[in-house]
């Protein structure tokens, strides 16, 4: 399976940094660094341990006023295959909605971090579990199915 990692990061930001644009004013002005490059690389899930929970640096979480987490500035990791459930799972709730795609994307992400939600949408774990690595894919995943990249 492959892991995606910080180009993904960097995605997530980008597409996050555009949605909310002036949503918090708690949210910090400096740009943020860059995450280092990584390779993709093929393995298999069952032999992959479970990410360590990364401390989220100050600033790194944008939220927006209706409390909702829209960005994590941390590079993604999510399998392939998470990856690909995540975004078809939203692709096939934004369309149930109708209306504009990007529109749906906070009242998506406002469903999967209720507590002990757990669908494809939040790779089957509560939100609250996600390491934040793991909430910046989900995003991913969000922004891209509104954006109608998921395959």
């Amino acid at each position: 399976m492959r892991r995606y990692h910080a180009p993904v990061g960097l995605a997530v930001l980008a597409v996050a940094a555009t949605l909310s644009a002036g949503c918090s004013s708690e949210e910090s002005a400096a740009p943020p660094e860059p995450a280092p490059s990584t390779s993709l690389s093929e393995t298999s899930t069952s032999e992959l341990p479970a990410p360590p929970a990364e401390p989220v640096p100050p600033g790194a979480v944008g939220v927006s006023p209706a409390g909702i987490t829209t960005r994590v500035d941390v590079p993604s990791v999510a399998t392939e295959s998470q990856y690909g459930q995540a975004c078809l799972a939203a692709t096939r709730w934004i369309e149930a909605q109708g209306g504009d795609p990007m529109a749906q994307v906070e009242p998506y992400l406002k469903v999967l971090q209720e507590p002990g939600f757990a669908d494809a949408g939040n790779f089957h774990t509560p939100w609250a579990e996600l390491t934040p690595a793991q909430q910046a894919g989900v995003i991913l995943a969000v922004n891209a199915a509104a954006d109608g990249q998921c395959g």
